[in-house]
């Protein structure tokens, strides 16, 4: 690889305000991927603006203890920068965050980051064919905008009576306190999901009580993680190798994929999960309230090797409610259940469907992008929205999927956004705009494919359905077909305006 020498105009060089050609929100993986491709289409009039001090996103955000991905590392890296060094099979945060600073140092990308400046609110003007985006450091304009704020970094807070009052440490599992000391304390942890069996095996050795809130339980498999041994190392060097590696997982989680379609596959993978809790939690009263009763696949899939065994302890209880109310230094449980705790952990996950930014985009027609969806987000191809020109929206609605890597989706969401640049400079074209019967008709199709899908049909209340019970994550096909979809622009999906005209 070679890295690309970025070259930043003088106008903008360490300042916002300003006019670009592009502008990106958010230096995530998907924010440091476009901006890399920008780079290699000789396109260097860009800025990517990043609301904290250092690029990463969510791995930037997530220092939880035991905080690690839970797909194939050789599967979690940019398909043209991969990584032969992993250390394990799922690798942690510290190592993932790495690899993306090396990443965008090596490609160039760091000087085009405008750090510490937060998007206030973004707006298209229609007379000058552009976006205005006002910002903490001041406001600039861009011919095209970017949208890379994901949806697993803004945290839900519950309004939970009394939280607010509480005089004990209390804080959200992406916000973790480091300066909070857990040995001897009475903790109680409020969530199950994904963040909550990293965390809560790192901490239960250390406090008196560990008091778990668990709304749902969740599917657990076990977690095929070991050390990378020297010699594969030796062996990924070789650049054939460590693609070959990256292909046949790619292939296997394909292969596991299908029961997102045809849940009654996965209802036999579940025989796998109920004997790994079997194997760890021998008291019948505890595997009853650790064992789901919907359908694998319909909330996330989770592995891990260490959180059967922490529950089983004798310092930790399970109680099977959600929480009413904090009153004083008690956790009151739903079901009426108080506990006095010390310190309170929230992993109550993040705002998915409901994501901040929907508030600070506004169309042609003066809505914002939340007003425009009415709690259930659309895009065409889950990149762009009819009344929303030049913008761009990556991990948007309906790409979500559940059994392979997100860099998958990022990149086919990239190619698409490129080859749309591309013949925006070819055909001189300043202004786009996906036509809204198309925007209606592709969504149609994949609210029709997603009934039968696991998530519409497995039988639990999950992130993937919207608040007015929609499925608005949840991506129908294999990914080969995602791949196929984004792999060229389209232009008869769209109107578009030639400068000058």
């Amino acid at each position: 690889m070679t890295a690309i020498e970025a070259v930043v105009p003088p106008h903008s060089r360490g300042t916002v305000p300003g006019t670009y050609d592009v502008l990106i929100i958010g230096a995530g993986i998907s924010g440091i991927g476009a901006a890399i491709k920008l780079l290699e289409s000789g396109n260097r009039d860009f800025v990517v603006l990043e609301k904290a001090s250092g690029l990463g996103g969510t791995w930037r955000d997530n220092t939880y203890p035991g905080c690690e991905c839970d797909v194939p590392s050789a599967l979690y890296s940019f398909s043209f920068a991969q990584n032969p060094s992993w250390s394990r099979t799922f690798a942690g945060q510290t190592e993932i965050l790495s690899y993306v600073r090396r990443t965008a140092e090596h490609y160039g990308v760091v000087p085009y980051i405008r750090f510490k400046a937060p998007v206030e609110h973004s707006r298209w003007l229609e007379e000058r064919c552009q976006w205005e985006v006002k910002t903490a450091q001041g406001v600039c304009y861009a011919n095209k905008l970017i949208s890379c704020v994901g949806y697993l970094h803004e945290p839900i807070i519950p309004e939970l009576s009394g939280l607010q009052e509480y005089t004990g440490e209390w804080f959200h599992s992406s916000r973790w306190n480091h300066e909070a000391d857990l040995t001897g304390k009475r903790v109680a942890v409020i969530g199950t999901g994904a963040s909550a069996i990293q965390f809560v095996p790192e901490i239960q050795p250390l406090t008196k009580e560990l008091i778990v809130y668990q709304r749902t339980p969740q599917w657990v498999l076990p977690k095929p993680n070991r050390t990378t041994a020297k010699l594969e190392k030796r062996m990924y060097q070789w650049p054939f190798a460590l693609n070959g590696v990256r292909q046949t997982l790619y292939s296997a989680f394909e292969l596991m994929g299908v029961g997102f379609r045809y849940p009654a596959i996965l209802k036999q993978a579940q025989r796998i999960a109920k004997a790994h809790i079997g194997y760890y939690i021998k008291d019948e009263n505890l595997r009853q309230k650790l064992t789901p009763d919907y359908t694998m696949g319909c909330k996330r899939v989770l592995m891990s090797n260490d959180y059967y065994p922490a529950l089983a302890k004798e310092n930790v209880e399970v109680l099977a409610t959600g929480v009413q109310e904090i009153r004083g230094n008690v956790v009151v449980g739903s079901d009426g259940s108080e506990r006095e705790v010390d310190v309170i952990i929230l992993a109550t996950g993040f705002h998915v469907t409901d994501v901040p930014i929907a508030k600070q985009v506004t169309g042609a027609d003066g809505q914002t992008l939340a007003e425009k969806w009415q709690g259930s987000p659309e895009a065409y191809k889950g990149t762009t929205v009819s009344g929303f020109p030049n913008f761009f929206l990556m991990l948007g609605p309906n790409l979500g999927i559940g059994h392979n890597s997100a860099y998958i989706v990022i990149e086919s969401q990239i190619q698409y956004i490129m080859d749309t640049l591309k013949n925006m400079r070819r055909k001189n074209i300043a202004r786009f705009d996906v036509r809204p019967e198309v925007q209606r008709r592709y969504n149609a199709v994949v609210q029709k494919e997603l009934q039968t899908t696991v998530w519409n049909t497995g039988g639990c209340s999950s992130y993937y359905l919207d608040a007015n019970g929609k499925n608005s994550v949840g991506f129908p096909w294999h990914t080969m077909k995602m791949r196929s979809l984004l792999s060229r622009w389209d232009k008869h999906a769209y109107t578009f305006q030639q400068r000058g005209n």
